[in-house]
């Protein structure tokens, strides 16, 4: 499936050489002490590859501490890769393991990296031990730079890379299909295979693993690891807004509000995504204290109830402000339709409370997106994913892990209703897209919200929203089976059915 990925690898080669040819006049020459090896290494900062593992104690924290130290020590980290949790490899008779990888940018030198990272594991707890036996964290140098190091302490490309899918999912989730640098180019010519690292993974059982048993891929939320593959949740909606297009001002009392998540979730909601802000086209902004006043005595309420335990809250704004004193006070979802345009602050924000991120497309704001030079697109699956996958990269850049981004292609926001269903039946598309850029981010969970929405209307002519769920239904069954993972959903009920059909229908596919 990736024959196209290594000829566009390949065709970089000659040039990779020439460049390296380049280089050598920069560089400086390490002696292994044993081997008589000539080690190049260029003095000018390097794009370096790092994989993490945990399998002791708290391990999405020590992904998360190992992250920060390694900022500390001049590690400069720009994209992560998904979450796996993995059966342990060589010895077997220990917990499961979290892994993942990160890239980064170094000034450090290879044997400067490796003390670094050996420091940070040190400080994490990690001692000596079982070789391959449990460790609260484990970092090791893939890839540095374009070249290769032999040493006594040091071999680059790590020398296990080849023969451990742990290690090689999260290496491809932190390249594009598209080889878009000359390090990337590199890389796929120090594989063990011709084809590069793709035929590398593809060697293994590529993409066929995950999913199966001893490999999955997760997204952290609260205290427990999500494998959104298994079924498609239901996100079931909660307005506070006395202006919202479909229920606006139906729930604005807590007592309405209460009765209404208890309703959702006895249809089958897997989640409440509650806002106090109106993102209707046209509507206005309203300030962030306005927006606490209307949620927060409802989230306080909500989270209380008995028949929320074991589901999710998910707050709708945009304000950085209201997502950290929602996240305080027990909601484990940010949802913010702007992506972060709206709050300079919000990755920054979001980054530091260690929750998920839905990021949504749109352009504008909600009065102004449906504006005429908002609604221009030469492709518009093509453009959503090009942009989406900027935002998403200025997230990473803030602190948010890939492995906590949720996509959102942003049906009925900045769209025409010939682009809402172009979305609908294009996902695919929208994710081999961003592919050509992230094979990771392309992974991600995906939520679609066609629920109730104008486009529906005038393709039904239906001008009463509340009789949009038959047309709701409909949309929602193309987006699962195109690949969506979360429906937003009004009528929870209905739509649960249709899913539920969806997901019985691909596993009996797959089968």
């Amino acid at each position: 499936m990736f024959s196209k990925m290594f000829v566009a690898a390949f065709k970089c080669r000659k040039a990779f050489i020439f460049i390296n040819k380049v280089k050598a006049l920069q560089i400086s020459f390490l002696h292994s002490s044993s081997q008589d090896k000539v080690v190049e290494i260029c003095s000018q900062e390097q794009e370096v590859v790092i994989a993490l593992g945990s399998n002791v104690g708290d391990r999405l924290q020590n992904f998360n501490e190992a992250l920060r130290l390694m900022k500390k020590a001049g590690i400069h980290i720009t994209r992560h890769a998904c979450l796996y949790e993995t059966a342990p490899a060589y010895v077997t008779d220990q917990p499961q393991f979290l892994n993942s990888a990160v890239r980064a940018v170094t000034k450090l030198g290879p044997h400067e990296l490796l003390s670094a990272v050996k420091n940070i594991e040190k400080q994490l707890g990690r001692t000596a031990g079982i070789r391959y036996g449990p460790r609260p964290i484990d970092l090791d140098i893939l890839l540095y730079g374009r070249y290769k190091v032999h040493s006594d302490t040091l071999t680059i490309p790590h020398e296990r890379i080849w023969e451990r899918p742990f290690v090689l999912a999260p290496l491809i989730d932190l390249l594009g299909s598209d080889v878009d640098t000359d390090d990337v180019a590199s890389w796929h010519s120090l594989a063990a295979d011709h084809g590069g690292l793709f035929e590398s993974w593809e060697k293994v059982g590529g993409e066929y693993l995950v999913g199966k048993e001893g490999m999955r891929r997760v997204l952290s939320i609260g205290n427990s690891l999500w494998d959104w593959s298994c079924k498609t949740s239901v996100m079931g909606v909660l307005n506070l807004t006395p202006d919202s297009f479909s229920d606006g001002g139906k729930f604005q009392s807590i007592e309405a509000a209460v009765s209404q998540v208890r309703s959702m979730v006895s249809d089958g909601a897997d989640m409440i995504d509650i806002g106090a802000q109106s993102t209707r086209p046209m509507a206005p902004m309203i300030s962030v204290e306005e927006e606490l006043d209307r949620l927060i005595p409802v989230l306080e309420a909500v989270t209380r109830m008995p028949e929320m335990s074991g589901k999710l809250i998910s707050v709708d704004t945009f304000y950085s402000k209201v997502a950290l004193e929602a996240v305080k006070r027990g909601a484990h979802i940010v949802n913010d339709v702007s992506a972060g345009n709206l709050d300079p602050e919000m990755h920054k924000v979001v980054a530091d409370l260690n929750v998920p991120y839905i990021a949504m497309h749109m352009r504008g704001d909600p009065s102004t997106m449906q504006n005429k030079e908002n609604l221009q697109y030469d492709d518009v699956c093509n453009q959503i994913a090009l942009e989406l996958h900027s935002k998403i990269r200025d997230a990473e850049s803030s602190g948010i892990p890939a492995w906590r981004i949720i996509i959102d292609p942003g049906v009925g926001f900045s769209k025409t209703t010939k682009q809402n269903l172009e979305i609908l039946t294009g996902i695919p598309k929208i994710r081999a897209a961003i592919a050509k850029r992230s094979l990771g981010l392309s992974h991600a969970p995906m939520l679609i919200g066609p629920s109730r929405k104008k486009f529906l209307g005038e393709v039904c002519s239906r001008s009463v929203a509340t009789e949009r769920d038959p047309a709701t239904i409909a949309a929602v069954t193309v987006g699962v089976l195109g690949g969506a993972n979360i429906v937003r959903v009004h009528n929870v009920r209905n739509n649960v059915d249709a899913v539920r059909l969806c997901d019985a229908m691909q596993k009996e596919k797959k089968s």
